[in-house]
């Protein structure tokens, strides 16, 4: 863990892709437009919690994740690893720092080589990371098979992944990852693309990984109750930017944010006591073309004319961080469901 408490610590993170409409703009490196995909996000990520990162489709989640764990390159700003700058360089030729920073991906059709049996693909990253090669890399994969659920492990090894179902393809991608032994895994909504009934033992096997060894797990996904459930602390991200910071239960309770209000109250509950619906309107604008000022602007119904002009800072108030000239009063969400029951 670095000086700052943090053993993850973004700063002022951009990653932005150029956009050319013609071969001639692109040879002159004169993009057209920029995808400001990740945009300024400010973060420390804390040793052994579970850290929940939620928001709409095209908020910027998956692209942060892959930013963690160097998938993709910043365009600015910089992330920390236990105090030590992460650059392409030093990721590139330091096969032990690759191998703490793992990714559970969100989706196992692609995630996985469809002509290589499933057990090969679970002890490679022991070969390529030195770990373990021959009958000793085979021993450990047929090892992980079984940790993960797919018993017996030796018949599983010799699979393809045309030959299991959605669930087991993403017990074999989390295999890969486990393998490693990591200390910070990004699991990007690791179980939005199999069968409602497999979704809580495949995030169980993340979880007790977690348990075991005390990693750091850094949860992308779109469903508040999966983070309440689950995480230590939640950030909601918007369009590039995170808005909210907070435990899960004072983020869900009391919202500061409107966005964040928004998403509470769009998620299905049992409860009878439940809070209105916050009422915003319209899609998620394009990462090409953000709004100025506050860019949650022109869905919220609470937007003055100083959301137009001036973008918000993320501040910090009891413990909570949000990024919003009118935040949400303490309670003010359930008192209202209160006064409606």
């Amino acid at each position: 863990m670095n000086g700052d408490g943090y053993i993850v610590s973004i700063r002022g993170l951009k990653v932005h892709y150029p956009v050319y409409y013609s071969l001639l703009k692109r040879i002159l490196g004169r993009p057209d437009a920029v995808v400001r995909a990740v945009d300024g996000v400010d973060l420390g990520i804390r040793e052994g919690e579970v850290l929940a990162i939620v928001g709409e489709s095209g908020c910027g989640k998956t692209t942060l994740g892959k930013a963690i764990v160097g998938i993709e390159e910043p365009s600015d700003g910089a992330i920390y690893y236990r105090g030590e700058l992460l650059t392409p360089h030093r990721l590139a030729r330091d096969r032990r720092l690759r191998r703490k920073l793992q990714m559970v991906f969100q989706d196992p059709y692609k995630s996985l080589d469809p002509l290589m049996p499933v057990g090969d693909q679970v002890a490679e990253p022991l070969v390529i990371h030195g770990l373990a090669r021959g009958e000793e890399a085979r021993r450990r994969a047929v090892e992980m098979l079984e940790t993960v659920g797919l018993t017996p492990g030796r018949e599983f090894y010799w699979r393809k992944p045309h030959q299991l179902s959605g669930g087991q393809r993403q017990r074999v991608a989390i295999a890969r990852t486990l393998v490693l032994e990591p200390e910070v895994i990004v699991a990007d909504e690791p179980v939005s693309m199999i069968d409602v009934s497999m979704r809580a033992s495949i995030l169980d096997l993340i979880m007790d990984y977690h348990r075991r060894t005390g990693a750091t797990i850094v949860l992308i996904t779109h469903d508040i109750a999966v983070a309440r459930a689950v995480a230590d602390r939640i950030a909601v991200m918007y369009l590039g930017k995170i808005v909210e910071v907070g435990e899960p239960r004072s983020v869900i309770e009391n919202p500061r944010h409107p966005y964040t209000a928004a998403l509470v109250t769009s998620t299905p509950s049992i409860s009878r006591r439940r809070p209105p619906r916050f009422p915003i309107s319209g899609e998620v604008p394009s990462a090409v073309a953000i709004p100025p000022g506050c860019r949650f602007h022109p869905r919220c119904p609470l937007a003055s004319s100083l959301c137009r002009s001036r973008e918000p800072a993320l501040v910090e108030e009891g413990g909570r961080l949000y990024a919003c000239h009118h935040p949400l009063e303490p309670g003010s969400l359930w008192r209202q469901a209160e006064q409606a029951a």
